[in-house]
């Protein structure tokens, strides 16, 4: 039997009638299935003859936010520097479009997302579409996502020797805590993962290369900010306030405390703050070359992971991890 209620859907089963091996068997196959979906978070029940998996937060729910990372530049504003080049940042501002799930975009969507006028967006999805940054496909009349982009993409990462050196110790946090452990750079106000390990458990969170999460209220984000100077990381407050004026009092005494709690502890949490159902631990770290500020983290489902399983034990062990790569890369 279907359910579904206010940012609640889910599937209900009864099992009664099965023998208790066959049930046993449903249970972990139900688990599975669960977090091997592409939703929000999710968490499963089990009763003597029971069984129900409730997913909260539908597909795309996380994906909130991310067309306001979408710039419209205009030549009044951009117009005082002499090296920006509009028209370059416009197509770029189109490859940002797409969101994860979403293969086919038109013009008329483009141009609703980007604020630029449709004869504009012709000619860039068809400037991209040259290059191999855009397909398209002439029986639905849309564009998808080019292999040039995946090319680029695959660039950035094979030359970041931090994954590889990180890559150990972080599968073996992700099987002792049976949590998805991940490592991320900043792309303006989000995180985006660029390595990612989780355990053998069906039960876990599923969040892989290329996810994208926010960073003003989860633990890999707070972390990233933590590391940073001064000075930038006030830019980045600003920013945060000005796109969550109405939110801000709320992120600004989460921030606030995780600034507090990486000085005391030396990692800093997101429990709940920014989905409900997903806690999670964070920790900084420079990069090899010293340059880039990046930032792990460590969570799963909050049923699971409790607040003191992240003060205790895992925000510990994913700090003496960062340590260890420090080591590893001379900085200690």
């Amino acid at each position: 039997m279907m359910m579904s209620m206010e940012g609640v859907e889910g599937i209900f089963f009864d099992i009664s009638p099965c023998e208790p091996v066959v049930r046993k068997l449903l249970t972990s196959m139900f688990a599975l299935c669960t977090f091997a979906s592409n939703t929000a978070s999710a968490q499963w029940w089990c009763g003597a003859s029971r069984i129900m998996a409730v997913w909260t937060g539908r597909i795309g729910a996380n994906m909130a936010g991310v067309q306001d990372e979408i710039e419209v530049f205009s030549d009044e504003e951009t117009g005082k520097d002499r090296q920006f080049v509009n028209a370059l940042a416009r197509g770029l501002e189109i490859l940002r479009c797409f969101r994860p799930g979403e293969v086919y975009l038109p013009n008329t969507e483009l141009s609703k997302r980007t604020g630029l006028p449709k004869p504009t967006i012709s000619r860039l999805t068809h400037t991209l579409t040259k290059l191999g940054y855009l397909d398209f496909s002439p029986e639905l009349g849309k564009y998808q996502l080019g292999s040039g982009v995946l090319a680029l993409g695959y660039s950035l990462l094979s030359g970041m020797d931090i994954r590889k050196l990180a890559r150990p110790g972080m599968q073996e946090l992700a099987e002792y805590s049976q949590c998805n452990v991940a490592l991320g750079i900043r792309d303006r106000l989000s995180m985006v993962y660029v390595e990612s390990c989780r355990g053998s458990a069906a039960v876990t969170l599923r969040r892989d290369v290329g996810s994208r999460i926010p960073l003003a209220n989860t633990s890999m984000g707070r972390a990233l900010m933590c590391g940073l100077p001064q000075g930038e990381r006030d830019f980045l407050m600003d920013h945060i306030r000005l796109r969550n004026e109405e939110q801000w009092p709320a992120i600004k005494a989460g921030l606030e405390q995780s600034f507090k709690d990486y000085q005391d502890y030396g990692f800093c949490l997101s429990a709940g703050d920014w989905e409900k159902n997903i806690s999670a631990v964070g920790v900084p770290l420079l990069d090899t070359d010293g340059q880039k500020m990046m930032a792990f983290n460590c969570g799963g489902p909050s049923f699971l992971v409790t607040r003191e399983m992240l003060m205790d034990d895992l925000g510990p062990r994913l700090a003496k991890l960062v340590r260890n790569l420090e080591v590893s890369m001379g900085r200690r």
